[in-house]
């Protein structure tokens, strides 16, 4: 399966390289998100609900 990235509509535009970006991996396995300066790099795999929980912890405390 081919994962289509895409990065956040936060960053600075299409051409900015400093964000994280986020795939939909194969069904059952979840999203992956990796750094967009590192595409071939490691990536770090989450499932719905843990990418969920991740997304309310953001929006919580967008420090953290």
């Amino acid at each position: 399966m081919i994962v289509k990235w895409r990065k956040s509509t936060y960053t600075g535009g299409a051409n900015d390289n400093q964000c994280v970006e986020l795939g939909r991996l194969a069904p059952g396995v979840g999203i992956g998100l990796r750094d967009s300066k590192d595409p071939d790099g490691g990536r770090l795999t989450l499932s719905p609900a843990q990418f969920a929980h991740l997304i309310e912890q953001i929006k919580r405390d967008p420090a953290c």
